[in-house]
C-alpha cells in the first residue's frame, strides 16, 4: 500500500506532539507500507520526504490562507498514494482534498480540535474561522479519524456530533523508550546554570495559552525556596501570550532564585539528560489530547505532576505521577493546588523515586511506537476495504 503521510511538522522542524507522533510513525510504518511524508519547508534530497512551501503570493496574508496554498501543494502531490493520512487542521484540508480528487480513503489523526482550541483566534484572528472549517470539513468527510485517547474521541464525537461513532478509533500516541530512558549528564546542568545541589521542576513545552505556562508560573511562588524552575519554554504563539509570560517571569525571579528559563529549543538529547535529572516534570496543560511530553518523562523514570485535563490521565496514573483538577472557572484553585502537588512530590523522595521507576514500566509496556504502526496499519488496511 503507498500511503501519504500529511503534515505540518517533521524533522528537523518539529515543535509541538503532534510533529513527535508523525516522526516516529512514519520510521515504523515504513516496514510496513510504502510511506511518502509530505511536510512544510523547503526543497530537500531526504528519501520518502517531500516538502511544501506557502505560495510566495501569500507572503503577507493571513497564515490560515498561506496554510491552505500548502494543502492545496500537498493534494496535487499524492496522486500516486492508495491512501493519505492528515495530522492537524494544518494538513486536513489536503487530506479531503485528495480524498475528492482521486478517490482514496482519507484517514486523520486529532491530535487536538479547534473548537476546543478558542485563544487561537489571538493568534490567527479571522484565520480561526477557517481552520475550525477546514477542520470540520475533513472530519466529517473522513473515512476514519484517529483519537490519541479515549478522552479525545468523546471530545470528538460531542465537538462533531454528526460523525458516526464506528469511524472513530483510540490509538493513543507512543513513546521510544530506546531514545527516551535515564540518561544522566551532570554537564548540562551546569552548562545551563542549574544548582546540583537542589531539586528541580521542569517543564518543556510552547508558550501557547493550551500549555498553562502561566498558571504554572504563578503557582511556582508556593514552591519550597530550595526548589529550582526550570522552563524549557519557546515558540510563543503571540506577542501577548510572550509578554505575559515574560511579565510573569520576571516578577517569580524577582522573588526566589533558582529561576531558569531556557528559551531556545534544545536537541532531544539534552531535553533527556534535563529529564532523568529532574525531581518532578510538571505539565500544567489547560487542555490536552493525550500529552506525549508527559509518555517521555515517564520514560526517563521521572514522576509528573500534570492536569487532570483530556487524555493524560490515560497516561498518568495514581501510580506514576499526580494529577491536578483543572476548573477554568477556579484558576486561583488549580494554582495552589499545582504548587502544593509540586511541594509534596518533591519532598517525598521515596514516592518520587517509586513513581517514576512505575512511569518507565508503564512507557515500555503500553507505549511503543511498533504497537502503534501496527494498529494503524490495521486501520489502512479496513478502510482500504470497506
Amino acid at each position: 500500500m503507498k500511503v501519504g503521510l500529511l503534515s505540518r511538522e517533521y524533522p528537523p522542524d518539529v515543535y509541538g506532539g503532534a510533529g513527535v507522533h508523525v516522526e516516529f510513525l512514519a520510521r515504523e510504518l515504513r516496514a510496513l507500507a510504502d510511506v511518502r511524508v509530505h511536510c512544510w519547508g523547503d526543497e530537500s534530497q531526504e528519501a520518502g520526504v517531500t516538502r511544501h512551501a506557502a505560495w510566495p503570493d501569500l507572503v503577507d496574508a493571513n497564515d490560515a490562507l498561506r496554510t491552505f496554498s500548502v494543502d492545496l501543494s500537498m493534494a496535487a502531490a499524492v496522486a500516486d498514494r492508495d491512501l493519505v493520512h492528515s495530522h492537524t487542521w494544518y494538513a486536513n484540508l489536503a487530506g479531503h482534498l485528495a480524498k475528492l480528487l482521486y478517490g482514496i480513503p482519507h484517514v486523520m489523526t486529532s491530535h487536538s480540535l479547534e473548537p476546543l482550541r478558542p485563544w487561537k483566534a489571538e493568534q490567527l484572528g479571522g484565520g480561526y474561522a477557517l481552520s475550525c472549517w477546514a477542520e470540520r470539513t475533513a472530519i466529517e468527510a473522513a473515512d476514519a479519524v484517529i483519537a490519541v485517547s479515549h478522552g479525545m474521541r468523546s471530545d470528538i464525537l460531542e465537538s462533531y456530533p454528526q460523525i458516526d461513532p464506528g469511524r472513530v478509533h483510540v490509538i493513543h500516541n507512543g513513546i521510544d523508550t530506546e531514545l527516551y530512558r535515564p540518561t544522566p549528564s551532570p554537564e548540562i546542568l551546569s552548562r545551563l546554570g542549574i544548582d546540583d545541589a537542589r531539586p528541580y521542576v521542569l517543564f518543556v513545552g510552547r508558550i501557547t495559552r493550551q500549555k498553562g505556562v502561566p498558571h504554572l508560573l504563578r503557582a511556582a511562588k508556593q514552591l519550597d525556596r530550595d526548589i529550582q524552575l526550570v522552563l524549557c519554554a519557546g515558540a510563543p504563539d503571540t506577542p501577548e501570550i510572550d509578554r505575559e509570560f515574560r511579565a510573569l517571569f520576571e516578577e517569580l525571579s524577582g522573588q526566589r532564585s533558582g529561576v531558569l528559563w531556557v528559551p531556545e529549543m534544545l536537541p532531544r538529547t539534552e531535553i533527556v539528560h534535563l529529564l532523568t535529572h529532574a525531581a518532578v516534570f510538571v505539565c500544567p496543560s489547560v487542555y490536552e489530547p493525550l500529552g506525549i511530553v508527559n509518555l517521555e518523562a515517564m520514560a526517563c523514570a521521572t514522576p509528573v505532576v500534570a492536569s487532570k485535563v483530556g487524555g493524560i490521565p490515560e497516561v498518568v496514573t495514581p501510580e506514576t505521577g499526580l494529577l491536578v483538577p483543572y476548573d477554568e472557572k477556579d484558576t486561583d484553585g488549580f494554582e495552589y493546588a499545582l504548587g502544593l502537588a509540586l511541594n509534596g512530590l518533591v519532598r517525598d523522595t521515596a514516592l518520587a523515586a517509586r513513581m517514576g521507576a512505575a512511569g518507565r514500566v508503564r512507557a515500555v509496556g503500553d507505549f511503543g511506537w511498533d504497537a502503534v504502526a501496527q494498529r494503524t496499519a490495521e486501520l489502512y488496511r479496513a478502510v482500504s476495504r470497506s
